[in-house]
């Protein structure tokens, strides 16, 4: 009985260590301060600062807290005119959560009058989903300088092979140790 709750655990703790959850982040809109009209010491760019610190990946979220108010997801035209008529989403409801779905730009403002052109709105920069490494054409002439250097994806297949080696024997001893 004991063998087989030993291997279920080696088994269990390999499979565990080569699945790499993709981690996404929920963003607090202005942190404590939640989503509202800035104060006149925090100044018209708060919310573009805000952003500015925070790296933003796809798939991560941003969680608007606040009181008889409202957020607008609008196009970047909209954002500068601090108006929509058609908002891409429009949200009244004190507690809005956006998906950032795509990498580029996205623009907020408020839905409130006056409160865009005093300063509660923001762009978001989503980044790029980093791009596997390329590998250099070779141009069908061989010599000797090229011939001593290995390519970007062997490189890449050999540090995936020793890091699942690694993480095969770690996983092994660990269940030797219990």
């Amino acid at each position: 009985m004991a063998s087989i709750s030993k291997a279920s655990l080696l088994i269990f703790l390999f499979f565990s260590l080569h699945f790499f959850p993709v981690i996404s982040v929920e963003f607090l809109v202005g942190d404590d301060d939640g989503w509202a009209l800035p104060s006149s010491k925090s100044g018209e760019q708060m919310y573009n600062e805000w952003a500015s610190h925070n790296r933003f990946k796809v798939g991560d979220t941003v969680h608007f807290k606040y009181e008889k108010d409202s957020v607008m997801v609008v196009t970047e035209a909209e954002y500068n005119k601090c108006h929509s008529a058609h908002p891409i989403l429009f949200s009244n409801n004190g507690d809005t959560i956006f998906s950032l779905d795509r990498p580029g730009l996205f623009y907020f403002i408020s839905g409130v009058a006056g409160h865009c052109e005093r300063g509660q709105k923001m762009i978001i920069k989503v980044l790029e989903p980093p791009s596997p490494p390329s590998v250099p054409k070779q141009n069908g002439t061989s010599n000797s300088s090229n011939s001593s250097h290995s390519s970007g994806a062997v490189d890449m297949a050999a540090a995936i092979s020793a890091s699942t080696v690694g993480l095969f024997i770690i996983s092994f001893f660990g269940v030797l140790l219990f």
